[in-house]
């Protein structure tokens, strides 16, 4: 595929990736994943995700100054995700549509998101969403499908902000107080809860009542999401009571 007709207005320019395929089982993208680039220029990102040895591709890519590029028509499926899961779903690449956000990352020192920027994500977004009928808790971080591996967006992505404009699912997290917290380490029945509460959320974690460093992974993932004011992996009253009121807000 040489050239295709962009999936949106908001798309400036396409730049063909080889790397995509068919969705398996005709399944419909209800995914909206963001990621950073993690490479220290915007031009290295393009190149890689067009780049056939490389195998990574996603569907857009937003630049510090606000501009969009589309990589890969919205129908296929573009090679983002890696190793993850949601809700038992393994194959996310199938279930998603990729973005991907010019930033270096913790890598290489991990900036602020520029203001542009994140208007084009929020527009960018927004107008995906409500193509696809997207639910608010289906728009997530590489670190939530991939917490183990991943960190991206990270800490600094302002997900207030896409909540502000009617995307993804967010709230105020509970203010962090001094106060007993879950450690690596710790057994019994209120690991169990904690890692039954997560793996509801959608988290790919097994409830073994160990707090092992696959859950401290998941803890962390799920802050630099949903409680980002101190991301440490730690099971605190803040992260625990953020987590169930999300919950609540699910089933309400």
């Amino acid at each position: 595929m040489t050239t295709f007709s962009p999936d949106t207005a908001l798309a400036g320019r396409i730049s063909p990736s080889p790397n995509h395929d068919a969705r398996a089982d005709g399944i419909a993208a209800d995914i909206l994943l963001l990621h950073y680039t993690g490479m220290k220029s915007a031009a290295d990102a393009e190149r890689r995700l067009c780049e056939a040895a490389s195998k990574v591709s996603s569907h857009y890519l937003v630049y510090e100054d606000g501009a969009v590029c589309q990589m890969v028509p919205e129908a296929r499926r573009a090679w983002h995700a890696g190793v993850s899961s949601w809700h038992g779903a393994t194959d996310i690449n199938s279930h998603s549509i990729g973005i991907e956000i010019v930033n270096p990352g913790h890598e290489f020192g991990y900036p602020e998101f520029p203001g542009a920027q994140i208007d084009a994500v929020v527009a960018l977004c927004g107008d995906i969403v409500k193509r696809r009928n997207i639910k608010p808790e289906r728009v997530l971080a590489h670190s939530d499908i991939a917490p183990s591996r991943k960190n991206d967006p990270g800490e600094k992505f302002p997900w207030d902000k896409l909540n502000a404009a009617g995307v993804g699912l967010w709230l105020e997290p509970t203010k962090i107080v001094p106060g007993p917290e879950l450690d690596p380490g710790d057994h019994g029945e209120i690991v169990s809860r904690l890692q039954s509460s997560l793996k509801q959320f959608g988290y790919g974690i097994d409830v073994t009542g160990n707090y092992d460093d696959k859950t401290r992974d998941v803890v962390t993932a799920f802050q630099r999401h949903y409680r980002p004011a101190r991301v440490d992996g730690l099971a605190d009253h803040s992260t625990v009571e953020t987590l169930r009121r999300l919950l609540a807000m699910l089933r309400a």
